[in-house]
């Protein structure tokens, strides 16, 4: 069965996380995703300054083998292209030609500078889609030429003051989740363009701005300020409005917890005979929910004592057989492994050609899944500048000595500038780091399946 994205062309000029992992699930749709970088402006994931593979593995194409690089860019092809250069734009534009959406996320200074914003390039292909994504949007606004990154833009967006402790700073909601926003934002936006070119035969530009995604994320918020002039507390992991919920610590390591949301009364009463202090639900400090959130420190300090002495998937067992809501703290290790993910299909096994030598990986696939269609990670990441000669030869039909000149010029290449000039500085490397790593699991292949 045809694939709802097949017969597409992309051309991929993005960087980082946001559009690369949207375009690594266009391809598991059927797209052909072109990722196009710079032989001397190589995709960060690709940790060119960090010398080191799989497994530990040192040296070699290290730059090809990162695992965060494999799984956003995932399926596509690579095209490596100097667009800082009018020849490597000129072959851009005759690439445009043969193509049917383009995805950029350059602050619109670059795209202007080059006359390659959606107007221009309208006019080389009318019925083209374009998709820019940006920190903060093109227009005359005053953040426009600002370039973004999620992890700041948590800031400038909201969540950093609505995420957090009470009386305590403002915190990151994890990683950079506002990148995933958008990338899931791209493929319903280039969906709903596809669908208008379809039934029109015009072309579209999708102009995202990453800091808008994180507020419409916060609209509970931000009515409450335009209708009440309330501004939000940063609570931890507290209810607003009901008591007890919070994040208890289990027995084991020092790093297991659990959630636990005993919001109704019945779900008060029931946690208190579970914990065996059936004696807590007449108690006058905790009688009702407003008396509960007022003493919400004392029954946190209650709660701790009783979780302590369980597992924190036996403690999950027994407090919903009461039936109230509580799930164990996951960590990477856990959702990578966990059967339920791995049926769903969430988690999924993918094996490399030998050449690459990487062997077989787990990689993480899509949340959906579509049961008249048969969607799949179809390879790993491209290797830098593999596919050089099928676009430049077979698809735009240059002759080998001008991709030779071109090589030669450095417009084009299949090895970093960096690595082969050895200007890289690896000095960041070998800084030690102060978190960022829980624990390394040894026996992480069998654990995935994926031992050869």
């Amino acid at each position: 069965m045809k694939l709802p994205l097949e017969g597409v062309r992309i051309l991929d000029s993005t960087y980082v996380v946001a559009m690369p992992y949207g375009g690594g699930v266009m391809t598991d749709l059927g797209a052909e995703v072109i990722k196009i970088e710079g032989p001397s402006h190589v995709d960060i994931s690709r940790r060119l300054t960090a010398p080191q593979g799989p497994d530990g593995e040192n040296g070699g194409d290290y730059w090809n083998k990162a695992s965060g690089f494999n799984n956003m860019n995932r399926g596509k092809r690579s095209l490596t292209l100097d667009m800082s250069r009018q020849e490597g734009r000129d072959l851009f534009i005759e690439l445009i030609k043969i193509s049917d959406i383009i995805m950029e996320n350059f602050t619109p200074r670059v795209m202007k500078r080059w006359n390659l914003t959606y107007a221009d390039i309208k006019k080389i292909k009318p019925d083209i889609i374009m998709l820019s994504n940006t920190g903060y949007g093109h227009s005359e606004g005053p953040y426009a030429s600002y370039p973004g990154q999620a992890t700041t833009m948590e800031a400038t967006h909201g969540t950093a003051s609505v995420t957090g402790y009470l009386n305590d700073i403002p915190s990151k909601a994890g990683m950079s989740f506002v990148d995933f926003l958008a990338s899931w934002s791209g493929l319903f936006s280039v969906a709903s363009a596809l669908r208008y070119r379809n039934r029109t035969g015009k072309g579209q530009w999708i102009d995202i701005g990453m800091y808008q995604l994180g507020c419409y994320f916060l609209g509970e918020y931000i009515l409450d300020w335009v209708d009440n002039k309330r501004l939000p507390s940063r609570i931890g992991n507290r209810h607003p409005y009901y008591a007890p919920q919070g994040c208890y610590p289990t027995s084991g390591n020092d790093d297991e917890w659990i959630v636990i949301s005993a919001l109704t009364q019945d779900r008060w009463d029931s946690l208190c005979k579970v914990m065996e202090k059936p004696e807590l639900i007449l108690n006058p400090k905790f009688i009702d929910n407003s008396s509960r959130l007022k003493n919400h420190d004392e029954i946190d300090e209650i709660i701790t004592t009783f979780s302590k002495n369980y597992e924190r998937f036996e403690l999950m067992e027994l407090l919903q057989e009461s039936g109230i809501p509580a799930g164990p703290v996951f960590d990477s290790k856990d959702y990578s492994t966990n059967s339920h993910y791995h049926e769903r299909g969430f988690i999924e096994k993918v094996t490399a050609s030998p050449e690459r030598n990487l062997g077989t990986r787990a990689l993480i696939a899509r949340p959906w899944r579509l049961n008249k269609s048969h969607i799949k990670i179809k390879d790993f990441a491209p290797a830098f500048g593999e596919a050089n000669n099928y676009v430049l030869n077979e698809l735009m039909g240059i002759d080998n000595s001008l991709i030779q000149t071109l090589t030669d010029q450095d417009i084009v290449n299949d090895i970093p500038t960096a690595y082969r000039n050895k200007t890289i500085d690896y000095s960041a490397a070998s800084i030690p780091t102060t978190g960022g790593v829980k624990y390394i699991d040894p026996d992480y292949q069998k654990n995935l399946g994926i031992e050869e």
